[in-house]
Parts: structure tokens; sequence; C-alpha cells
């Protein structure tokens, strides 16, 4: 009953006010961010939502559009701006998801929505991470984060999936503002953000 109606009450009722709460703040950044980025403060992607179903995420824009002679981006570590970096290191690039929450394509809890190329790699297993809607942050997010490996992580989302709960969420949700206030595991090891993920055929005993 919780998973298939009153998840979706409670993350449309607390989206609403933790958006009109943080509303300042919103709009702090995404002036800081028209005045450092030169333009648009947002960053908007298709990302796969429940069922693989494709929707547009909203971030704020902690990186900037710089190119090689080719035409290509940068790494991420070269597009990173001084402001993108502190924002994210304090999550608010992740504010704006706030109204994918309110639309209905994601949760506040949940496996965090990953690359649309992404789903052509995962093995079947890993594919059932997409039975619940992604979550602005999840059981992952709240044991290691960016600092833990695809499998790690991946094996973090299934947990979640199969034990999907009102408790559960509210531990991840009250783990998370812990999280925020100490500002740990933003990157991976040797990384500025998380590594693309390749693909592989790991299989987890944990469904």
């Amino acid at each position: 009953m919780y998973k298939r109606f009153f998840k979706r009450i409670l993350d449309l009722v607390f989206s609403v006010l933790g958006f009109l709460l943080l509303s300042p703040i919103f709009l702090i950044v995404m002036v800081t961010l028209l005045i450092s980025n030169r333009g648009n403060p947002f960053f908007v992607q298709p990302r796969p939502g429940k069922q693989g179903h494709i929707f547009r995420i909203i971030k704020f824009k902690t990186m900037n559009d710089h190119v090689d002679e080719n035409g290509n981006l940068l790494p991420d570590s070269k597009r990173l701006t001084p402001v993108g970096m502190l924002i994210r290191k304090t999550s608010l690039d992740e504010m704006p998801q706030l109204l994918n929450v309110i639309q209905g394509h994601m949760s506040l809890v949940g496996p965090r929505p990953l690359l649309v190329e992404y789903l052509a790699l995962y093995n079947e297993l890993q594919q059932r991470r997409h039975e619940v809607k992604p979550g602005i942050t999840g059981w992952a997010q709240v044991n290691g984060r960016n600092a833990k490996s695809w499998d790690q992580k991946f094996e973090l989302d299934l947990w979640y999936v199969k034990n999907l709960s009102l408790s559960l969420d509210i531990k991840i949700l009250l783990k998370t503002l812990k999280k925020l206030f100490k500002s740990d595991d933003v990157n991976y090891p040797g990384h500025s953000t998380m590594p693309y993920f390749t693909g592989n055929k790991t299989r987890f005993d944990t469904f």
C-alpha cells in the first residue's frame, strides 16, 4: 500500500513544502549561476525513470560547456567551475529535482537516475533498479555516495528495491540530512565526478 499509494502522496506534500521553504536559496543559487555561467543556470538532460521511461531531469548547472579543438566537451574535471564545485559539494545542485518529484517523474527516495546510454549496458538483475521511481537521494547515496564502485552502488540500489518501506525512506531522508552537513563522499577516489559505467555481467545475491 505504501509503495503503490502513500509514497506518492508523501512525495508530493514534502516536495511542494520543501520547494516553498527553499525558494529563497533556490533564487540565490539560480542568480549566482546565471552570473557565473554567463547564461543558463540549469542543466536539463534525458534520464530513465520507472520502467525505463525517459524524462528530463533538472539540476543546477555546475560545469561549463568548454570544448577542445575538435569540438568535444572537455573532461568533467576541467569543466567544473569553482562556484559549481561549492554547489555540488553542498548538494544544492540537486534542488531543482524537487520539480521532477512534483511532476511525478521522480521520488524523494529511490535509486539515482543514471544516463540513458547505460540502459543497454545493464545485466538482467541491474535492470530491476527501474522497478521503482528514481530518487533525489537513495540507499546508495547514504551509504557511500560516489565513493562506492558501480557494483557496490547497484547492489545497494537493488537492496532498496527489495526492501522499500516507509520506515526505510524516513531513515534514508534523515541520513541524507546528516550527509548534507558533512559533505562527504561527493567524488569517486581520484576523480572529480563518478567515472562512466562501461557495463559488466556481475550478478548479486541480494534478490
